[in-house]
């Protein structure tokens, strides 16, 4: 069994006067140097959110301010300290899309942490004499429960959506292993089970809500813990670009539990008796104690219902770029090109296997070889014709006019690097692949 949990009163730290609690105790030296430097460095770290969040003036003003000062140290130390070659004239700032682990991101990192060990240095020459940061500390884990629980809330969103995970498109249902990069393969992994999501998704949002709890923080911060260390590993065994992030955000659920660390380890490791911990209020007043653990409460309610709601809206949208006629995997039955039919031989590079419409703006090509060529869908609709680009080539181009009645059949007639083509294509049916088909078993007798 485990030990007893013994509540003691502290009803004397209650009362409208913080005078009469009792007197913290004094901090070692090297638990006042940790807490200066972590409070410079995560600080710095988490700036951008608060800034982002409070996206009017002047906080937007601020914000581009501080992405501007961010920039301009990156690219001075890259250049002037370490020597690098690389040329950051692109905004690497605000753009949700790109890679969370360039060398722009390390370098930044390497910047705050000698801007943090600077200020470290500086500040404890200033202020050698004080006892602890209490008070301090107090208003810190605040800023860092909620700086937390923005990225668990925001994360857990769009899991639950699905907009991070969403359902493999038409042309990975095609592909192969091996043409696939390691992320490609997670992402195709965690779309391919929605209910495996959905889970991560709400183990992330619990731990956010959790954390804007004053009271319930401690449990929020552990639960943060070990949902961001699966997540650390999924990336480190992936390749995925974000484990900076991944690695800031545990180290940050590790310094809001910390404080309660010896009891956890007595209660849950060496079966010890554990006292409650006491209350810690923010400022003096006892009513204003409790609007502010009200705040942060109602700040989580806000922001889960705006995640939810913008995770939601981003997921419809996708779902509606799907709206077109030409939506499938059109499967070639008959190609002519220059009025000469191409029979379906494996080492015709001509002739096309499959025409895979993914969305309004979307489109693969499937080779006779198996290789994907991805385009650009420009369409034509007074003409019922569309044109493809290539991504990776813009001068190739073809051009069709098209018919898709009956239901199920599609006749395209145009050209392709101005070569006549006439194409006869037949819709499958993408639902009775085996990733789609098989379902789920409580009883399997054959795998």
């Amino acid at each position: 069994m485990q030990p007893e949990m013994r509540a003691v009163d502290h009803s004397d730290t209650s009362v409208g006067d913080a005078a009469s609690a009792p007197a913290s105790p004094p901090w070692n030296a090297a638990t006042k140097i940790a807490f200066r430097f972590a409070f410079v460095y995560f600080s710095l770290y988490n700036l951008y959110i608060p800034l982002y969040l409070l996206a009017f003036p002047p906080f937007s003003q601020i914000l581009a301010l501080y992405n501007s000062a961010c920039a301009l140290s990156v690219r001075f130390v890259s250049a002037h300290v370490l020597h690098l070659s690389h040329d950051f004239a692109t905004d690497y700032l605000n753009t949700p899309a790109r890679s969370k682990d360039t060398t722009f991101e390390y370098v930044e990192v390497l910047v705050f942490f000698a801007v943090a060990l600077l200020a470290t240095v500086i500040w404890s020459l200033l202020d050698r004499r004080r006892l602890n940061y209490e008070w301090l500390h107090r208003w810190f884990l605040v800023y860092l429960r909620l700086c937390l629980a923005c990225a668990m809330i925001a994360y857990g969103a769009i899991k639950i959506s699905p907009h991070q995970f969403p359902p493999p498109t038409l042309s990975k249902l095609l592909g192969t292993y091996g043409d696939s990069s390691p992320t490609n393969l997670l992402w195709t992994f965690m779309g391919a089970s929605r209910s495996y999501s959905v889970f991560g998704g709400v183990t992330e949002l619990a731990a956010g809500m959790l954390l804007v709890v004053p009271r319930l923080a401690t449990v929020g911060a552990l639960m943060a813990a070990a949902v961001m260390t699966n997540v650390l590993m999924l990336n480190l065994g992936y390749d995925v670009p974000v484990k900076l992030a991944s690695i800031h955000l545990i180290l940050i659920a590790i310094i809001i539990f910390l404080p309660d660390l010896l009891r956890l380890v007595d209660f849950f490791v060496l079966n010890r008796t554990a006292r409650l911990a006491p209350a810690k209020p923010l400022v003096r007043r006892v009513w204003l104690n409790r609007a502010f653990v009200a705040l942060q409460i109602a700040f989580g309610v806000v922001l889960l219902t705006h995640d939810l709601y913008h995770g939601n809206r981003l997921t419809t949208q996708k779902q509606a770029e799907k709206n077109t006629p030409l939506y499938g995997i059109w499967s070639v039955d008959d190609f002519n090109l220059d009025a000469q039919p191409r029979p379906p031989l494996l080492n015709d590079s001509l002739r096309w296997q499959r025409l895979i419409v993914e969305s309004q703006e979307d489109a693969v090509i499937q080779g006779m070889t198996g290789s994907l060529q991805y385009l650009h869908v420009h369409s034509n609709s007074p003409r019922n014709g569309f044109s493809l680009t290539r991504v990776d080539d813009p001068g190739w181009i073809a051009e069709f006019s098209y018919d898709n009645s009956p239901p199920g059949s599609l006749f395209l007639t145009g050209k392709v690097q101005r070569q006549p083509v006439t194409i006869k294509l037949h819709r499958e049916d993408e639902s009775k692949l085996p990733l789609n088909s098989q379902g789920f078993h409580w009883v399997q007798d054959a795998q």
